[in-house]
């Protein structure tokens, strides 16, 4: 009997030490494989890469809608007096109030005595008169109506002043860090300015949260109370590829204009500020949606919810747990280029159960020729609770010997 219960434990030993070696060697083999793959390369020529446009504004930025990334800059994160371009973020906040279900575009707004005496470019709506909120948004967009401005933000927030402390902690929550506002349509105040990023981010923020309204901003015509007045957008009229956004203009801020274009699928936001002229702003924006175009290329590298990894997991009901991305993947690159990126994964050390849907346990880190172009984080695609008594013995026994490889 001493004999066989001393071959039983033997037996046993051998049995657990062939099921540790053979997990030690295949958690070894999976979780030093960090080098995920990538979509399969474009045939496109590597292309010489010239300066950005030396156009004339005192400060622009353009960049990528879907990646954000920036590229051409200059003095992006100076202060500067946004004039018109402050109705962007008015129209975010109507945005947002329109989606949440607090506004609807057949509301009927009454014009109060301040939004009808306001100067400046206006709608010519009439105090007394209630005017439509979709009526409204058209003459804040095409005639840059600072009545009409003024009326939607009396709507939305009681008074003018409450509705530009929503503007502020609206821009303090887009990490519009160069951005204070003291008014809702931009008439010259010491305290109120924006930057040229500021105004990227708040423009990218725009098209990826309210893109179902997004079409408001290529109207070229508005007729209210017999007047017809034109968007002041140029590149509108000369460029069908550009959609939006907003222009602005005070003898403080000079000339800008925020635009958008789409070619082929790829989305540029270029931000102009203080040029001489409305030509000079129109130019310039052109030229560096042109720029962007003709020498950069963003491709969709990951869906968001899509595995890129499946590492072990020490302790769990299951031996691995698929990781992805919260939101999609896009990098920015100069064309050509793209048969030279690789991904990378680092995971946050070894993964214990329970592993739960959501939370971080890792990055993904995109490089091009070695140098960082995009970076983000990896969650849980779906939970993995804590295994039985015997997998988790086994897992304590294989993890002390997976340390040692």
């Amino acid at each position: 009997m001493r004999v066989m219960r001393r071959m039983t434990k033997q037996f046993f030993v051998i049995v657990l030490g062939l099921l540790v070696i053979c997990n030690v060697a295949a958690e070894t083999a999976a979780d030093k494989n960090i080098v995920i793959s990538t979509p399969q390369p474009s045939n496109s020529i590597p292309l010489l890469i010239p300066s950005p446009p030396d156009i004339d504004a005192k400060g622009y930025v353009l960049l990528d809608a879907d990646s954000g990334y920036i590229i051409a800059q200059k003095n992006p994160d100076q202060h500067m007096p946004p004039a018109s371009l402050t109705k962007l973020m008015t129209l975010y906040l109507i945005a947002d109030a329109l989606k949440s279900g607090q506004i609807s575009l057949d509301d009927k707004v009454r014009i109060s005595k301040k939004a009808w005496r306001i100067g400046g470019s206006k709608m010519f709506v009439k105090q007394g008169y209630t005017v439509s909120v979709d009526k409204l948004i058209q003459g804040i967009i095409v005639a840059s109506g600072n009545d009409a401005t003024i009326a939607m933000a009396e709507y939305i927030g009681g008074d003018e002043k409450s509705f530009v402390s929503i503007m502020n902690q609206t821009a303090t929550s887009l990490g519009m860090n160069n951005t204070h506002y003291t008014d809702s349509n931009g008439l010259p105040e010491k305290n109120h300015y924006t930057s040229p990023i500021d105004l990227a981010k708040l423009t990218r923020a725009w098209i990826t949260n309210f893109s179902e309204y997004y079409q408001w901003f290529k109207q070229k015509w508005i007729v209210y109370n017999g007047i017809k007045q034109p968007n002041r957008n140029r590149l509108l009229w000369r460029d069908p590829s550009v959609d939006g956004l907003k222009t602005g203009h005070t003898d403080s801020a000079g000339y800008c204009l925020v635009s958008s274009a789409e070619r082929d699928g790829m989305r540029l936001i270029s931000v102009v500020m203080c040029s001489p002229t409305d030509s000079a702003r129109a130019n310039g924006s052109e030229a560096l949606l042109n720029y962007g175009f003709r020498f950069y290329e963003t491709h969709k590298l990951y869906a968001s919810s899509e595995p890129l990894t499946t590492p072990r997991v020490w302790f769990g009901e299951n031996k691995t747990s698929n990781l992805g991305l919260a939101k999609d993947l896009y990098i920015t690159i100069p064309k050509g280029q793209y048969k030279h990126i690789k991904a990378v994964v680092t995971l946050n050390g070894t993964l214990n159960a329970p592993i739960i849907a959501g939370q971080v346990y890792g990055s993904v880190e995109v490089l091009l020729n070695d140098k960082e172009v995009a970076e983000q984080q990896l969650i849980a695609l779906q939970e993995n609770p804590k295994g039985g008594l015997w997998s988790r013995f086994v897992d304590y026994i294989s993890l002390f010997f997976y340390k040692l490889v």
